[in-house]
């Protein structure tokens, strides 16, 4: 006993003469995380290996595998308002995106964030991180509203909805350059360079400036977003690889899913669309047509994984792995918008699919994949329109190969990442009062493995599609215009109602076998629109030059508003159409 109370006595003496002289050290205290948020663009829940994909994404694999994936992530079905919600924590609506980046003169549909919606750049600031942004913006185009003035210490990208991946500038009677932002300057993409990848190389260098402070890092790849275009070398890696056609790839996909524990087998999945012809009804000149599309685009996400790549190896080449939040998901579905071979109008094609300047996108037969096992596509409310992969990774934080139901929603980040930092949402800030944030953080779910417990319903609402997720329930409501184009001529909307949890695919409607829940959720439905500034569609529909309504304008090559062309790409028209 003696040698112990000697060696005690000897730590208690070493200690008071720390403490006369000033010296005792601190604890140490655990520093803020750093926190990276990934999306990337126009991309299917099943267009990653970890969900079930043939494409080769092994670094987006090794996140998820390492850590947490949800069965069931919603976004908002499109570009827009997906950010809105995302960048903020709010519903589009309640943000000022209702509709799209477009100004339909209706605070809810004004066409940029509001500033009582604060960004994620913004609360986080003003909680000690040091804040970036690389890639694509889209939520509002005024100088005024751009990441520099919403929160950001650092931006680079581009503002709208699209761009070139190369600039071919010296021909720009074939394309128009690549014009990008950085930090309020306007600047081009010089010759040569891929855009995915020079997003990537800002995303780097803003991981190794930000040494004093923890970091937040939102990285918006814009691929594989239309214009199909992608480096030689990874569409040679897909040659061949897509000759089985869509209808077998649907099935080997969702074979892996369930494999994968991904699908359930007591769910029933999506009935073969309608409009996706059967592969083996196309000549062969068609298939090799159609192939090239799926390849080009397939090599789009593995260029993204390989970016992806790039950012984990950086992170642990500077020590910061261990501390590092990752998160990644889809903005919404593979877009759909079939148009049938010989009748697109190829704007300014200037060479074939994959290479710069050419202007094609995936489609709706090969979205009917990217899709597995759902119904439906982009800009609509169906699952196919509206669920993204999630994958989350924290080393030590979270449990490795977690794969769970979740149900969350982009409103429920802002929240999860305010509480993973420890930052406080004001209720004030620069002397406007704060939207108070609806959705519910994800913390507990992904550290603790916890139920996520909602209090109240998930809502949709753009361009008339509706949709309310309580429960096991969803309601849904596609919109389809009126049959008479006189102004106040109201559309057919009915509602439709389905057991997700069995149902997935939503192939049978209940709502006639259960009124009473269908009443209940539009009495919830109609309260959440009131509070959130959701107008009928119908009304907007008959403001004058509203965005997707036909009108001479629409032909102006020159006019960016009604550029029908602009706006079937990103679903602005019918919620079925797609690119021209």
């Amino acid at each position: 006993m003696r040698p112990i109370l000697f060696v005690f006595a000897l730590f208690l003496a070493f200690s008071a003469s720390a403490q006369k002289k000033g010296k005792t050290t601190p604890a140490p205290t655990p520093s803020k995380p750093n926190i990276i948020l990934i999306m990337v663009d126009d991309l299917g829940y099943s267009d990653f290996g970890a969900y079930g994909s043939e494409i080769q994404t092994p670094n987006i694999d090794k996140l998820a595998y390492g850590g947490l994936r949800l069965k069931e992530f919603y976004n908002n079905s499109i570009c827009a308002p997906t950010r809105a919600s995302l960048i903020t924590g709010q519903y589009p609506h309640k943000a000022g995106l209702g509709y799209f980046n477009t100004n339909l003169g209706l605070p809810a549909y004004q066409g940029w964030l509001n500033q009582e919606s604060l960004t994620f750049g913004e609360v986080l600031q003003q909680g000690g991180y040091n804040t970036y942004l690389t890639g694509k913006w889209h939520v509002g185009n005024d100088s005024l509203y751009w990441p520099n003035q919403r929160g950001f210490n650092k931006f680079y990208g581009f503002i709208g909805g699209a761009s070139n991946y190369y600039d071919i500038s010296p021909y720009p009677e074939k394309a128009p350059p690549v014009e990008l932002v950085e930090n309020n300057q306007r600047i081009n993409l010089a010759p040569g360079k891929y855009l995915t990848d020079e997003i990537t190389n800002h995303a780097l260098s803003y991981i190794n400036e930000s040494k004093d402070k923890p970091f937040f890092l939102y990285l918006a790849f814009n691929a594989p977003h239309w214009p199909l275009q992608a480096p030689a070398e990874d569409i040679a890696k897909y040659k061949g690889k897509y000759k089985i056609g869509w209808d077998s790839l649907r099935a080997q996909r969702y074979r892996r899913q369930l494999a994968l524990g991904i699908a359930d087998p007591r769910q029933k999945v999506a009935e073969r669309d309608p409009e996706v012809v059967a592969w083996e009804s196309l000549t062969f000149d068609e298939k090799e047509l159609w192939q090239r599309k799926m390849e080009v685009y397939a090599a789009m996400v593995d260029h993204v994984d390989q970016s992806v790549g790039r950012v984990v190896e950086e992170l642990k080449k500077l020590k910061k792995d261990d501390n590092t939040l990752i998160v990644l998901i889809s903005d919404n579905g593979a877009q759909g918008g079939l148009n049938q071979l010989g009748q697109r109008r190829r704007q300014r094609n200037s060479g074939p699919i994959g290479s710069a300047g050419s202007y094609d996108y995936q489609e709706q037969n090969w979205a009917y994949v990217s899709n597995t096992p759902f119904r439906n596509y982009k800009a609509t409310s169906h699952e196919g329109g509206i669920s993204s992969p999630f994958i989350a990774w924290f080393p030590k934080k979270i449990k490795a190969g977690t794969i769970t139901k979740g149900t969350g929603h982009l409103i429920d980040l802002a929240p999860t990442f305010y509480d993973v930092a420890g930052v406080n949402y004001p209720t004030n800030y620069r002397g406007v009062q704060t939207n108070t944030l609806p959705g519910v953080s994800l913390k507990n779910l992904l550290f603790e493995g916890n139920d996520l417990v909602r209090n109240e319903p998930i809502f949709w609402e753009r361009a008339g599609n509706r949709a309310v997720r309580k429960g096991k329930w969803k309601l849904v409501s596609l919109y389809n215009p009126p049959a008479s184009p006189v102004p106040g001529t109201k559309s057919n909307n009915p509602w439709q109602l389905y057991d997700i949890e069995a149902d997935r695919g939503e192939t049978t409607d209940l709502a006639a076998v259960y009124p009473d829940v269908v009443k209940g959720l539009i009495a919830d439905y109609e309260a959440w629109a009131k509070r959130n500034g959701v107008e009928n569609y119908d009304k907007l529909r008959v403001v004058p030059n509203f965005p997707g309504t036909p009108n001479p304008g629409n032909n102006n090559p020159n006019n960016n508003r009604n550029n029908a062309a602009n706006q079937g790409r990103e679903g602005q028209g019918n919620p079925r159409a797609g690119s021209n």
